[in-house]
């Protein structure tokens, strides 16, 4: 993929980031890669200098990720520890919490997870029940998570929760961070057939006590501050899926480029070469939904960055699972081999189809905000 329309410090950083992902590879340990990553300044370029960042923004980040899953190491934390919790602590973040957590954020050092997804609210976070009440100065939290990735090895995880508006006894989200050895802060890993290095968890919480401080930003700032990080995370998802789809369409790619039948390379074939050229095509038109959206997150366009982060991650999903699925056919039963490595990421594909918000609601949203169709629900 040629970044033509991108800056040269944004080209030089891909490089830089395909040269760190060669080093590691498919068979790399999660820790090692994040290691050096963090070595090197990658894992904070979108966090404040002024916190040991690299002051750049998601365009920066989502470039980082989008290489190294090309490389075939990918780094899912990536998505929600810089990402969404850096980016909200550095909007949003008290002074205090700024020092604490973003140089750690920054360097690696320390890691937060995410946790928004119930049971019940499924998509609908005006459905979320995870209440928080005041005790004093205190906060009180109750409630459940679910799908909430790296939270053995995170130190902390950023909880979405719902206060009352004084004002209006409404309830409206909130966000604290709990550290990992809170007491009555319980994590049960979920058995999942998705193979990761990162498990998912199921939280619970019953009046689990928190300090007045462990709430992020104004009690008030309400949906601001839960989609200051969504979007990111959205735009994070696409960087995912696009690197994860480069990666499987190379190994297919070169496969097609040797593998000989009746005489020449079965890309020769156009039933096998248009379907890889469709996939590298759709690839490319996933990448610049994504680098619009990150260009009008950083800027500062939340309304304009939420339909097109929306729609970046709707189509490098899509453009995943169909490039991932081509990749696998075109290799035929070398497809579905360890050797190979690609039958694992049929699965993973469609991680990016579903989460952290499905294709169906993406639609819902575009249907309705951008087409001003009526609401189905």
């Amino acid at each position: 993929m040629s970044p033509v329309i991108e800056s040269e410090e944004h080209q030089a950083l891909r490089a830089a980031v395909a040269a760190l992902g060669k080093r590691h590879g498919r068979d790399s340990t999660p820790e090692a890669l994040w290691s050096e990553a963090a070595k090197l300044g990658y894992l904070g370029v979108n966090l404040p200098e002024a916190y040991g960042g690299g002051g750049g923004g998601i365009a920066e980040l989502s470039i980082v990720l989008e290489e190294l899953g090309a490389a075939g190491c990918p780094l899912l934390m990536m998505v929600v520890s810089p990402a969404i919790c850096g980016t909200v602590i550095a909007r949003f973040g008290t002074d205090a919490q700024k020092t604490e957590w973003l140089p750690a954020l920054a360097d690696g050092t320390r890691t937060m997870a995410f946790g928004i997804t119930e049971p019940d609210a499924g998509s609908n976070s005006h459905r979320i029940t995870t209440t928080a009440r005041r005790d004093g100065v205190d906060w009180l939290l109750t409630g459940r998570k679910v799908f909430i990735s790296g939270v053995d090895k995170a130190d902390a995880t950023l909880i979405v929760g719902r206060t009352e508006d004084a004002r209006t006894g409404n309830l409206k989200p909130c966000l604290f961070i709990v550290p990992r050895d809170t007491p009555g802060f319980d994590y049960r890993p979920i058995d999942m057939e998705l193979r990761a290095a990162e498990r998912q968890f199921e939280l619970t919480f019953d009046d689990m006590r928190l300090p007045a401080e462990a709430l992020v930003g104004d009690e008030n700032a309400g949906l601001l501050q839960l989609f200051a990080g969504l979007n990111p995370e959205r735009v994070m998802t696409a960087a995912f899926a696009i690197g994860m789809a480069r990666y499987a369409l190379a190994r297919a790619v070169e496969y097609a480029r040797e593998r000989t039948v009746w005489r020449q390379p079965i890309g020769a074939h156009q039933a096998i070469a248009h379907p890889l050229a469709q996939s590298h095509i759709e690839l490319e038109l996933a990448r610049l939904m994504m680098q619009k959206a990150a260009h009008l997150y950083d800027r500062g366009d939340d309304a304009a960055a939420g339909e097109a982060a929306n729609m970046a991650k709707y189509a490098a999903g899509e453009a995943c699972v169909k490039a991932v699925d081509q990749s696998v056919h075109t290799l035929g039963g070398n497809g579905l081999t360890r050797e190979f490595g690609l039958a694992s990421l049929i699965t993973a594909a469609r991680v990016s189809r579903i989460a952290p918000v499905s294709r169906e609601m993406i639609l819902n949203y575009v249907s309705h905000q951008t087409l001003g169709l009526p609401k189905s629900y």
